[in-house]
């Protein structure tokens, strides 16, 4: 099981333009000093004999540092996205699973670096779907790399967003470059950062809890807090209304008793899968607390 999710305790959300976030506190999970995020020194970049579905991250410090399911690299021979939650051990190089979001590039090895948004959630939902599959027919991180292109077309498609290599990072920048509503709110809600012990949000478009996105410590969070919030942003509720905290509690409880699939992590730690008909999600377990977990709503909706 999830560990410490029995434990969790939510704060009253903030709303902007129906979708909601739930502030998430795991006050018993006291999780090593581990780094992420920009500011970790990570170094990602292609494998000598470069291939579509990894890349190598490179830790030159003295820590551990986590890499974020969904984080988006740009760059390299085409743009990835990150397929699981890995620790990469200190001074170490790493081979990580990730798909691509860019589908018509594969000419160049410039150097990667952070997206400001993650992948977005139907792209993560999509991606997961097939790493689920993967590790029951094959104990692989592969994910569903034609459904993620496919959920990246759709997405262009949608938001009437043009890129010559079909990159989903243009059709990120191209809805806050034209919805000025949605980037004044990301603006704002990205300078405010985490409450003080937050480490976690649970999300509601609109009425229904979408996702829980979790961390084990607030400045793990704080690191990739701008980017989660501009992602979670790019899709907004088709039914509104205000969600509930009893429901958004009862959905991170409900993760947290879902009996789990455990694997060894990439790097260290445990991996964590968790999947039923209307749930999914995968979390890293790191000397017996959590380190990363993403949750998420099959369907879209918590019942």
């Amino acid at each position: 099981m999830i560990p410490h999710l029995s434990t969790a305790a939510i704060g009253a959300p903030i709303t902007r333009l129906g979708v909601s976030f739930f502030p998430i506190y795991l006050p018993a999970n006291e999780l090593p000093e581990i780094r992420t995020g920009p500011s970790s020194e990570l170094v990602i970049r292609e494998l000598d004999d470069a291939t579509v579905g990894s890349l190598l991250a490179v830790n030159p410090t003295d820590a551990p540092v986590l890499i974020v399911e969904g984080e988006h690299f740009l760059g390299g021979k085409q743009n990835r996205a990150v397929n699981i939650t890995a620790l990469v051990p200190p001074r170490t190089e790493l081979p990580i699973p990730v798909s691509c979001l860019e589908q018509g590039r594969w000419d160049r090895a410039e150097a990667y670096s952070r997206d400001d948004a993650y992948a977005s959630p139907r792209v993560r939902r999509r991606s997961q779907e097939g790493v689920h599959l993967s590790m029951e027919q094959s104990r692989s991180h592969r994910g569903d790399q034609d459904g993620v292109w496919s959920e990246v077309e759709k997405e262009m498609r949608f938001h009437r967003a043009e890129s010559a290599t079909a990159a989903a990072a243009e059709s990120n920048r191209h809805v806050y470059q034209h919805d000025s509503r949605r980037a004044a709110a990301a603006n704002e809600l990205s300078d405010l950062g985490p409450l003080p012990g937050q480490c976690g949000v649970a999300v509601a478009h609109g009425l229904w809890v979408t996702a829980v996105e979790l961390f084990g410590a607030r400045h793990l969070l704080a690191e990739h807090w701008g980017a989660l919030i501009r992602s979670y942003l790019l899709e907004l509720p088709r039914n509104p209304g205000p969600p509930s905290a009893d429901r958004a509690l009862w959905v991170i409880r409900r993760f947290g008793v879902m009996q789990s699939e455990e694997a060894p992590g990439v790097g260290l730690g445990t991996e964590l899968r968790v999947r039923d008909p209307r749930r999914m999600g995968q979390a890293l377990r790191f000397e017996g607390m959590l380190a990363h977990g993403s949750f998420w709503m099959r369907n879209g909706k918590t019942y």
